[in-house]
């Protein structure tokens, strides 16, 4: 069951699943209007077994030094999942369950299990890291692509993080907390109360993106479509800010869309 989509209905809400292409939601449409760019690169796909970029393309793994693909070079970016075929563990009406088995280049044997969930008024996107033998370092995040504009004026971007990190000439952080600054954006901020970001097209629908996770990515920088990815580390965290997948404790993280109509 690798190559088809699958639609999840719930009310006037309609999700589009590509487990084929990355495991990822390639459209998500509320009253007939769809909020996500099309295209085979976009939707919203999952970052696992990593977020961002790495820099270099190299992570310590205990005392190993791991290289990875230079994908965007001179860095590694948004790990190896979405590059795979994901297996359909089960399907609703309302939900469907993905697997994906963490191979080369990844060094470490794991299972990643999504759950997509569509309810009237929320999409629910869930996420577990296991390993298969030893413990690794991990991390997991999802990487939507908004429409700016849904047919009337452009989205505004509203949240109240604590922090932004200070980024490098080479779009990495650079270890440095600063007071968040206005956009244009392709930044990472910390939310230590969780993840609460709202988008508002005026007139039209207001989606708050949520997350029980402190870090999140806001990329504003493209003209037809605007990023917020919930993630469970900063950008370069499997070296920064490691989370452990380990025999006896999975990596989870969740993400929650909420929207209303104005």
């Amino acid at each position: 069951m690798r190559n088809q989509e699958i639609t999840l209905t719930a009310g006037d809400a309609e999700v589009v699943v590509a487990p084929a292409n990355g495991g990822r939601v390639s459209g998500l449409r509320v009253g007939g209007v769809e909020l996500l760019r099309q295209g085979e690169r976009f939707g919203c796909f999952p970052m696992v077994p990593w977020c961002g970029r790495i820099r270099d393309g190299r992570f310590l793994d205990g005392t190993t030094v791991r290289q990875m693909p230079l994908n965007a070079p001179p860095h590694a970016i948004h790990g190896t999942a979405r590059n795979g075929a994901w297996t359909v563990a089960r399907t609703a009406p309302d939900e469907a369950v993905l697997t994906y088995d963490l191979v080369d280049p990844w060094p470490h044997p794991g299972r990643v299990t999504q759950v997509i969930a569509l309810t009237e008024d929320a999409l629910t996107l869930s996420m577990a890291v296991e390993t298969y033998g030893t413990s690794f370092p991990a991390q997991i995040g999802w990487h939507p692509w908004f429409n700016r504009n849904l047919g009337g004026e452009d989205v505004r971007i509203d949240f109240r993080p604590a922090w932004q990190l200070q980024r490098g000439p080479d779009h990495l952080p650079t270890g440095d907390r600063t007071e968040p600054k206005p956009g244009p954006w392709d930044d990472c901020f910390g939310m230590p109360d969780g993840v609460d970001v709202t988008l508002t097209w005026p007139g039209q629908l207001e989606v708050n993106v949520a997350s029980r996770e402190q870090w999140v990515v806001v990329y504003d920088e493209q003209a037809e479509a605007v990023c917020v990815e919930p993630q469970t580390g900063p950008p370069n965290g499997l070296n920064t800010h490691p989370r452990q997948v380990t025999p006896i404790e999975p990596l989870e993280a969740t993400t929650t869309w909420t929207w209303r109509r104005l």
